[in-house]
């Protein structure tokens, strides 16, 4: 057993209160988002996909997307208490739940069609064991979402007191340079196949001002700024071929 990580972050992630930071109509904008650019990169592989694992997905943002894709969707979390969301939801019942490590998933190699992993990587202290266990466990894909040093998320660190001001109860975090990512993946067999940048607005800022900001966000993904300064990005990896 690994216990690397003392303090899980997807037992944050599966709570009512970070569930809250969706909430109302910008929650629900950003989640439409997300999940429309996790069913692109879906939509773009060549394999049916028949089973999934969403790894710390307690907060149930991915199952519904899930389901549509894979008939068989699994969720490991590093707590019982990362299933009560999930348990609480309306397709509760078509989720199998697995508590256990993070680091050390109770799986054996190449047991998914799909893994997953939002909201996650980038407060994960050991975030290149965590993408070893993801390739490991994967057949196929490995979706993650992480923030980039690019765009507006450069200044994502002299900024963070305000905010921290503003969200109240946001979390520090890491942000990557894909190459870090792209690297890490590429050590354990996976390319990247795909990516899909969310925002060019910091998150924060869509949640205080509602969703008065998408028809920005709009304008920007239509002539193509998205695609160079979006963020958080969502990058799909494939198993290379042996």
């Amino acid at each position: 057993m690994i216990a690397l990580d003392y303090t899980w972050p997807d037992v944050e992630t599966s709570s009512d209160a970070y569930a809250r930071r969706f909430s109302g109509d910008a929650g629900a904008y950003l989640l439409k988002v997300q999940n429309e650019g996790l069913e692109a990169l879906l939509r773009a592989g060549t394999h049916p996909i028949q089973s999934a694992l969403d790894v710390g997905g307690g907060h149930g943002q991915l199952v519904e997307s899930l389901l549509r894709t894979a008939g068989r969707v699994t969720v490991l979390g590093s707590d019982d208490c990362c299933a009560e969301r999930i348990a609480r939801s309306p397709l509760g019942n078509q989720v199998e739940f697995r508590q256990g490590e993070l680091l050390a998933a109770p799986f054996d190699d190449r047991s998914f069609d799909l893994v997953t992993s939002i909201r996650l990587l980038a407060h994960m202290t050991h975030w290149h064991v965590l993408i070893a266990e993801l390739c490991r466990v994967s057949r196929r894909h490995v979706i993650v979402d992480y923030p980039t040093l690019m765009g507006l998320n450069a200044l994502a660190l002299p900024a963070y007191p305000v905010k921290r001001a503003i969200e109240k109860d946001t979390r520090t975090y890491r942000s990557f340079w894909p190459s870090q990512i792209n690297r890490v993946f590429a050590r354990h067999g996976f390319r990247p196949a795909g990516t899909f940048k969310q925002f060019v607005v910091p998150m924060g800022l869509h949640r205080m001002a509602g969703t008065k900001i998408a028809p920005v966000e709009s304008a920007m993904r239509a002539v193509g700024i998205t695609r160079m300064l979006g963020n958080p990005v969502l990058a799909r990896f494939d198993r290379v071929a042996a």
